[in-house]
């Protein structure tokens, strides 16, 4: 939301009130600001008269001026188009620096003397918002001839950009934020109350008649207008330029201007799309549309607009002339944004407002849009008002004292209380000497509860002002649940850190299309998000493994060779149900190039990180195993075991997608975080006796699983096989459909060192287990 300084002042007194107080107070309340820009013009540019204006003799496209500059007249050569006698303009005098560092001396342009030069809106610094030189006119204050522009309020501004909340959409106007620092500063609002004189207008209803249906939930008023000789004052293009806002045709950019103003959504549509050949009576009609919209309809099932999301360009009133329909409306943002997740279409830029809330008070910013067409046109207002209200039951929260002081954990005096919820708009009465009665506004769509009313005494009075009080302890400190889960959390993050991952964190929100398009489960559509932040995180997410690939994608576009991530995180099912997850990714190179390398690192394997893994998160053991999503390599993905516990997978990243963000050779391990182990370490005995090791290479079926052969030697080894792992598997044209593996056994015994008999022994004993149960053979 963009305002500026000399706007908010035509609504609330800011006099003694500097633009750093302005900008700590709005961070205060939690309004954040998220920019402050100075807009000043250089000194020696003076507001100036153009008396005279003639033809250049030499030069069709140059004019030769008498400008009155105050402290006398001066002869300037314009080349501007729209330049003419009688018109305020703004000049730079002899000695001027202009923004872009030119110096302003005298000339000789085509054998004529100029003394200054007559300024465009980009020449004295602003936005280039009008073709040829500023015209000026009584929109922006007093002037004197051969004052300095810099002195003027209007040119010599503040630009303040604040980042709203998606709940805040009463904030969405420059009435809205003045209304929060009325509150603030305990001043009052400024009265902009317009009072229409009737008399002698024809009707609306002589040239425009509305049909509706019922239980529509919309608040829609109209008024209309036969433009005649419209004009934007500078003021309105300016700052329409100053809030980065642009409209096809005055009549929108006017439209524009107010509702920014006053938070009211409001529209141009042409009198002539309603009525039928020969006809001079407008027919229209407010129905729901096959999708459940609201929407404004012409004869012939031809649509105007739907209400609140988008207006159909061939309804729009694009010229300044003839009559036009002037429509303010009002839809509840919770409704609006339940329609648009079930029923998604094209949205216009009134959206924005109308989903997070805009302004309710229909009257005061129609009213006021009449007002400035009077003013600034020879236009003629038809009397009256078409509408149609929507009925509303206010919303009633009860609170007492006590219960905002416990909140807010100070004593605060009732009637700081009472203004401060004045100020904001809300209406309270006393139902006894210490309960409130508030009547909540109805642009505070954010408001629901007893917390949420002390919330707003909290934000108004300041964190900073309420005085701090000692922590008093009740009860006996005990180590709950929580304290423990903490603990694991941070242990499994501080073994991440040690063995060289860098920590991400991620907003909880995630791209469903991105989702969708590797195969992962999505949030059901009943249970998906009103209100997303953007498009790109319209959803809960379900993984942690899309976060971490753009974050070491953007790591490896930076420049960085080897991307080590880690993230512990929710995540969340189809139901919307919370889980936690522990996620690693390892990109590149196994290490920084060095002498040791000679400059050229391995790259990371699929071995190298399962050893990288089980640093963090202690033994576990592999299985043959298909993810559910695409993101995998189809050959290299397996399902990670913790005593015999699936607790997650581990693969490595498939070619096409290391492709496309940009990746080289990339691993990825998600794992379920409350299944991994969390208990006390407990010593066990070691043997003081020199351990043996054997290597035995056996012939077995390609595709018999590793798994088979691990059950059987664990179920006839001897005491004496402390651990067996497998190092080596071959295969040749000469084992045709077998293949060889190579296992090492690790042999101790707690009484003695072991002798070559014992050792034959044990492996004797391993080696008929398999043949007898699996058929396999020593190579």
């Amino acid at each position: 939301m963009i305002i500026t300084r000399s706007w908010l002042n035509e609504w609330i007194d800011l006099s003694g009130i500097s633009t750093d107080e302005l900008v700590k107070t709005f961070n205060s309340i939690g309004l954040e600001v998220d920019s402050v820009t100075t807009s000043s013009i250089p000194q020696k540019i003076v507001f100036g008269r153009v008396l005279e204006c003639e033809k250049h003799p030499d030069a069709d496209k140059l004019n030769v001026c008498k400008v009155d500059l105050g402290t006398g007249v001066r002869q300037i050569v314009c080349g501007a188009s729209n330049v003419r006698a009688g018109l305020d303009v703004v000049v730079a005098t002899i000695g001027a620096v202009m923004p872009d560092g030119t110096l302003i001396k005298p000339v000789k342009l085509r054998g004529i003397e100029s003394e200054g030069m007559i300024c465009s809106a980009k020449e004295i610094g602003l936005a280039d918002f009008q073709s040829g030189i500023l015209e000026l006119d009584n929109s922006i204050g007093k002037y004197k001839i051969g004052g300095e522009v810099s002195q003027n309020n209007i040119f010599n501004d503040d630009i303040i950009e604040i980042e709203l909340t998606a709940n805040r959409g009463d904030c969405l106007s420059i009435r809205g934020i003045a209304r929060e620092l009325s509150a603030a500063f305990d001043r009052t609002l400024k009265d902009r109350s317009i009072v229409e004189n009737e008399d002698k207008r024809v009707g609306i209803g002589r040239i425009f008649a509305l049909s509706h249906e019922n239980n529509l939930n919309v608040d829609i008023r109209y008024k209309a207008v036969d433009f005649k000789n419209l004009k934007l004052p500078l003021l309105v293009k300016l700052r329409l330029s100053q809030i980065e806002e642009k409209r096809e045709s005055d009549i929108e950019s006017l439209m524009e201007y107010v509702t920014h103003d006053s938070g009211v959504v409001l529209r141009a549509y042409n009198h002539s799309f309603f009525c039928t050949k020969n006809e001079t009576l407008a027919k229209a009609s407010l129905c729901q549309d096959e999708n459940g919209f609201a929407s404004i309809m012409a004869r012939e099932n031809k649509k105007a607009s739907t209400v609140g999301i988008i207006q159909e360009d061939a309804s729009r009133a694009t010229n300044s002339e003839g009559i036009v329909l002037i429509e303010a409306s009002y839809i509840p943002p919770d409704i609006i944004s339940k329609q648009m997740q079930s029923k998604k279409m094209a949205a216009g830029p009134a959206y924005y407002r109308t989903s997070r809330g805009s302004e309710p008070d229909l009257d005061q910013g129609l009213n006021y849009c009449i007002y400035f067409i009077e003013s600034n046109s020879t236009s003629t207002v038809f009397g009256g008002t078409i509408e149609l209200c929507d009925m509303h039951e206010d919303k009633i929260i009860s609170v007492g004292k006590k219960e905002i002081d416990e909140i807010v954990g100070a004593n605060i005096d009732k009637a700081k209380i009472t203004k401060i919820l004045k100020n904001l708009g809300f209406e309270t009465t006393k139902s006894s000497a210490d309960n409130f009665i508030v009547s909540v506004p109805r642009f505070r769509h954010d408001i629901v509860n007893r917390q949420d009313i002390a919330e707003e005494i909290v934000r108004l009075i300041g964190i900073d002002n309420i005085p701090s009080k000692p922590f008093t302890f009740t009860e006996d400190n005990r180590l709950e649940d929580d304290y423990v889960n903490y603990k694991k959390r941070r242990t499994y993050r501080h073994k991440a850190a040690y063995s060289g991952f860098f920590e991400t964190v991620h907003f909880v929100f995630d791209e469903k299309k991105v989702l969708e398009e590797y195969g992962f489960e999505t949030i059901d559509e009943s249970k998906e998000l009103l209100n997303p932040i953007v498009n790109t995180l319209d959803t809960l997410r379900t993984t942690l493994l899309s976060g971490l690939l753009r974050a070491a994608s953007n790591n490896s576009k930076n420049g960085y060779l080897s991307v080590k991530l880690f993230e512990v995180g929710s995540v969340f099912n189809s139901q919307r149900e919370e889980s936690l997850r522990m996620a690693m990714l390892f990109s590149g190179d196994r290490e920084s190039q060095s002498l040791a390398n000679a400059g050229k690192p391995l790259k990371v394997d699929f071995g190298f990180f399962v050893q990288k893994i089980s640093n963090i998160i202690g033994a576990f053991e592999l299985r043959e195993f298909k993810t559910s999503h695409s993101l995998s390599h189809p050959f290299q993905s397996a399902c990670v075991l913790i005593d015999g516990e699936a607790v997650g997978e581990i693969f490595r990243l498939h070619p096409n997608v290391e492709e496309s963000y940009d990746l080289g050779v990339t691993y990825m391990c998600e794992l379920d975080f409350e299944k991994l182990p969390n208990s006390l370490k407990t010593a066990n005995k070691t043997s003081r006796y020199q351990s043996s090791y054997r290597d035995l290479s056996i012939v077995m079926p390609k595709e018999m699983p590793y798994q088979k052969v691990k059950s059987v030697i664990e179920e006839f080894a001897t005491e004496e096989l402390v651990r067996f792992y497998p190092v080596d598997n071959y295969s040749d044209a000469s084992l045709g459909e077998n293949t060889s593996l190579s296992i090492r056994f690790v042999l101790q015994s707690f009484d003695k060192t072991l002798e070559e008999e014992d050792i034959t022994k044990s492996m004797d004993a391993i080696l008929d287990a398999l043949n007898n149960e699996l058929g396999i053979k020593i190579r």
